[in-house]
């Protein structure tokens, strides 16, 4: 674990990979160190925001030492039905990918349970993970320049829903009518890290 100062308010902790953000996330999600007013996970690393009024980058790097991360990251999170309908573009390719027929990649996708580890590339955009299996899937050799809200994808081990059109270069497999992003709506994000979702066909 590498403690790095990200402008005067903030730590930015950097770590080997995916698991252990999520690990650490994790346990600093059950137990905050006093002052932290958000932590923010990546690929790679977790920012931990201050409030200098409360506590100094000093103290928390302290704290954060001093964390033991929890295995089994997934958590008690919030559980999250999302209603999908398995009628993408790219359904075929998928299956073909995984050596299965479509009807099997619906089976799978919908029987696992994933957590989101991260947000990011839009505002809303989670970056779910499974709790059990391998999607290791490659993006498409030459990404849409639309792919219309809620729309349902996969790429490398993540599994994601478009919260707004936009360009995208992941495989589409369905797409939900649940806007899992909405300024109107508090929270906003549906996918927030942590959350855990099934997404259950219809």
């Amino acid at each position: 674990m590498r403690v790095l100062p990200s402008g005067s308010t903030a730590l930015l902790v950097e770590l080997d990979d995916l698991d252990a953000v999520l690990a650490l996330h994790a346990a600093l999600e059950e137990d905050r160190p006093p002052g932290v007013v958000d932590l923010v996970p990546a690929a790679r690393t977790v920012l931990v925001v201050t409030d200098p009024a409360v506590t100094t980058l000093a103290a928390v790097e302290a704290a954060l030492r001093r964390v033991t991360p929890r295995p089994g990251h997934q958590g008690p999170g919030e559980l999250l039905e999302l209603p999908v309908v398995y009628d993408g573009e790219d359904l075929g390719d998928v299956a073909d990918h995984l050596g299965v027929d479509p009807g099997e990649v619906v089976r799978r996708h919908s029987d696992t349970e994933w957590t989101v580890a991260f947000s990011g590339f839009a505002p809303g955009f989670g970056y779910l993970t499974p709790a059990a299996g391998a999607w290791d899937l490659p993006r498409r050799p030459s990404p849409r320049t639309r792919v219309p809200a809620g729309s349902v994808a996969l790429a490398g081990g993540f599994t994601g829903v478009y919260p707004r059109e936009s360009p995208g270069g992941w495989q589409l497999v369905g797409h939900t009518d649940v806007a899992v992003f909405d300024l109107a709506r508090d929270p906003a994000a549906l996918l927030r890290p942590g959350v855990r979702v099934r997404f259950v066909p219809c």
